[in-house]
């Protein structure tokens, strides 16, 4: 997929810690990557994940899909596209591809699930989250 047809993308790289002992990037360290992304896709588009946690909605995620596709080594630079969709009610799709650079080679994608809990810890979306996204069955 062409990175124009993204919401957003973000450029990271690999630091060294990320890695394991076969010299690739763990597992666990692309849910590192692809949730910073979604803060900053967030921020972007003028939400702030920290200050609704202040006022007691929580963004959360309810199910995460990941296939990995070819491994990152330490160093490798990286960019992360995003596109979030409306999937019900109280749920959205959030698509997440990873691409390293500077071939543009595919590494990751990834579909995860997220909701927003009121202080009650009942699911609720927020007015000015579910104004950015259109709705879409997925």
């Amino acid at each position: 997929m062409p990175l124009d047809s993204y919401a957003f993308t973000y450029e990271m790289s690999v630091r060294d810690y990320e890695c394991d002992m076969q010299g690739i990037v763990n597992n666990s360290v692309y849910q590192n990557y692809i949730e910073h992304v979604r803060h900053e896709y967030l921020k972007e588009v003028g939400l702030d994940f920290s200050q609704y946690a202040r006022e007691g909605i929580n963004l959360v995620v309810v199910r995460a899909e990941l296939d990995y596709k070819y491994p990152l080594t330490s160093g490798d630079a990286f960019v992360v596209g995003i596109n979030m969709h409306r999937q019900s009610a109280l749920k959205f799709a959030i698509y997440q591809d990873i691409f390293r650079l500077p071939d543009h080679k595919p590494v990751l994608k990834a579909k995860i699930i997220v909701t927003a809990l009121n202080k009650r810890g009942r699911p609720e979306i927020p007015e000015a989250f579910a104004a950015l996204f259109s709705t879409t069955t997925v």
